[in-house]
């Protein structure tokens, strides 16, 4: 995952390079690669090259003169790739690099090279001769953009941290999305970030910068119109086990591949396509896996259910345990920060864990994603079965769904303690602790009346749940938060159940049987896991720790806390509650907020540095 940042003078003037080293040079833990920048005038990019594949590549790179580009690119389906730019007339090198790839479909199809590009990218593009700047972010949003612009100049990057030391960028915080991290726990706008003057690209959209304006645009969405039917029941398995070991062969590109095996279906079936695919097929890569435990909770089962699948697939493993964190545990540690607040007291573990990846691999896989996708739902399929007026279908269906699901009297209890629990604990609405002034202001208690429950998309006919889900803010917030740019150590991580075609072809598929209780998913992995591990139903999150430690000896501490000068913007902290008085983790984790963001404001104002001021004192 190489860092990039980019100047644009939008007033005609020449970029600075000493400037624009400074700013490269911020990135490095980024790239430790190779570090270089391009400037063309008005223009200039900044590369901190991380080589996660055996493609030779120079960034910024420069095609026919007249097209230059920097990225963070991954590109998925390349031999589909070169087959439509040899159709367009292009020639190039079937060993191109990534970013040599993105520059010939734009030299093919301009703006809408999107529309053929496959993976996870966030990259700028510069035409010399039509004078703009093109910059697009993946449909997923896995690879982060930044940007940021003034009356004449437009900044970009990959690293919110890089734009902060701009001395002409505002350190004002942007109140709406503070807001909306204190209420969700996450920022609801995915066009915005947690600073008034730097924006985020949204996933799936591209950007096209003039010297007279600023333009975004959404260029995907995931699909509703998909429809495959077969004949037989093995060929949808057949199908999938087919495209999920494409997912995962094309995410092998290194000589070393770490996987995050919890022990549970997902992150297990992506190791056991991993060592399939890296024993037999053309992308060798030796495996990694590293599983999170906490040994001093006894209903943690991740550990002894990964040695279990390692051991079949003949994977090597080291646990991490994460016993040793405590609350806020390094969030003074001037190493370890974070550009946007986050609402995980015990964040460091992420550090820990990305750590002890990096001392063997530069890539690790993650099995994120296929629960989305396999959100089942069966009234709106028995609606749609009835509108086609499959009669057929839907008396099969429907009766062997009844035969199969448990009775209905557990799900509608297990509905109302969900309802009267959020009710009586006080999580469910706008916080009483937040700041009258900044409630008033931005409308709060409307705003959370609009996004909670969950709005499910009306768009798909069939999954409208997992439809709505695949456009989650939370999705944009975990990827980043996993970036380099926070962990500062050289490690990308991918999500093969993130692979357009794995999404495409699970959204259009029947719901039943093959999203119920993840048929499709435990169907292709029969013989390639243990029964155990294939079998085995979803483990509830443990969310004791944070209640378990705020109620402990030595957590007063806490109350004692120094408050940021700003936080009274947000917070009234009169009706803040103790922490140790929450009665269970959904208040606990409600009004652990506020402290996140004290403590996130105390240690972001650290960071700054006037990179101008830097240049011109030498």
């Amino acid at each position: 995952m190489s860092g990039i940042v980019g100047i644009l003078r939008r007033d005609g003037g020449p970029v600075e390079r000493p400037r624009l080293r400074l700013l490269v040079s911020s990135l490095a833990i980024r790239g430790t690669d190779a570090q270089e920048i391009w400037t063309e005038g008005s223009v200039g990019f900044g590369c901190a090259l991380l080589r996660t594949s055996d493609r030779m590549e120079r960034q910024p790179a420069i095609l026919d003169g007249r097209y230059g580009i920097v990225s963070d690119a991954r590109i998925d389906c390349r031999k589909e790739l070169w087959a439509q730019l040899s159709a367009s007339g292009r020639e190039y090198d079937k060993k191109a690099s990534d970013s040599e790839l993105i520059l010939h479909a734009y030299a093919a199809w301009g703006k809408d090279c999107v529309q053929h590009l496959r993976g996870d990218f966030a990259f700028a593009l510069w035409d010399l001769r039509e004078r703009t700047l093109f910059c697009a972010r993946d449909h997923f949003g896995v690879k982060p953009f930044y940007y940021s612009e003034t009356r004449d100049s437009f900044f970009f990057s990959n690293s919110l941290g890089c734009l902060r030391l701009l001395a002409e960028i505002s350190d004002e915080l942007n109140d709406a999305a503070i807001a909306d991290f204190l209420v969700f726990g996450t920022n609801y706008d995915l066009g915005s970030t947690a600073f008034r003057d730097i924006r985020r690209l949204p996933p799936a959209h591209t950007l096209i910068v003039s010297p007279s304006e600023v333009h975004v645009q959404r260029y995907w969405s995931p699909p509703v119109d998909g429809h495959i039917r077969y004949r037989h029941a093995d060929e949808y398995v057949e199908h999938f086990q087919l495209l999920l070991r494409e997912a995962v062969a094309d995410r092998l590109t290194t000589d070393s591949t770490g996987i995050l095996l919890s022990g549970g279906l997902d992150s297990s079936s992506i190791a056991a396509v991993a060592r399939a695919v890296s024993t037999n097929g053309s992308a060798r890569s030796a495996l990694r896996a590293y599983t999170v435990t906490y040994q001093s909770a006894p209903p943690d089962q991740d550990g002894k259910h990964a040695r279990t699948v390692a051991e079949f697939l003949r994977i090597p493993m080291q646990l991490l345990p994460m016993d040793h964190l405590q609350l806020f545990d390094r969030w003074a540690d001037p190493e370890l920060t974070w550009p946007e607040p986050v609402e995980d007291p015990f964040f460091a573990g992420l550090f820990d864990q990305t750590n002890a990846i990096a001392q063997h691999c530069r890539v690790a896989l993650k099995g994120e994603g296929i629960d989305n996708l396999m959100d089942f739902q069966m009234r709106p399929y028995i609606r749609h079965l009835i509108r086609k007026r499959d009669w057929r279908g839907l008396f099969s269906d429907g009766l062997t769904y009844l035969r199969a699901r448990e009775s209905v009297w557990p799900g509608i209890g297990r509905r109302a303690r969900r309802l009267f629990a959020s009710q009586a604990d006080g999580a469910f609405g706008c916080p009483q602790w937040i700041s009258p002034d900044l409630e008033k202001r931005l409308n709060l208690k409307d705003r959370f009346q609009e996004q909670i429950p969950l709005p499910v998309s009306p768009a798909h006919p069939i999954a409208p749940a997992s439809h709505a889900s695949l456009s989650l803010p939370q999705w944009s917030q975990m990827f980043e938060l996993e970036s380099p740019a926070v962990t500062q150590l050289p490690v990308e991580v991918r999500y093969p159940f993130l692979d357009l075609r794995i999404v495409h072809y699970v959204l259009a598929v029947p719901p039943y049987p093959w999203a119920f209780q993840k048929t499709l998913l435990r169907q292709a992995m029969v013989g390639h896991l243990p029964e155990s591990a294939r079998l085995r139903k979803k483990t509830p999150f443990g969310a004791g720790s944070l209640t378990d430690q705020l109620r402990s000896p030595g957590s007063e501490w806490l109350e004692r806390v120094e408050w940021s000068r700003e936080i009274d913007r947000f917070v009234d902290r009169d009706s803040l509650p103790r922490l140790s008085e929450a009665s269970n983790y959904a208040q606990a984790s409600v009004h652990v907020r506020a402290h996140c963001l004290n403590f996130w404001l105390q240690s972001s104002r650290g960071v700054r540095y006037n990179v101008y001021a830097e240049v011109h004192n030498g």
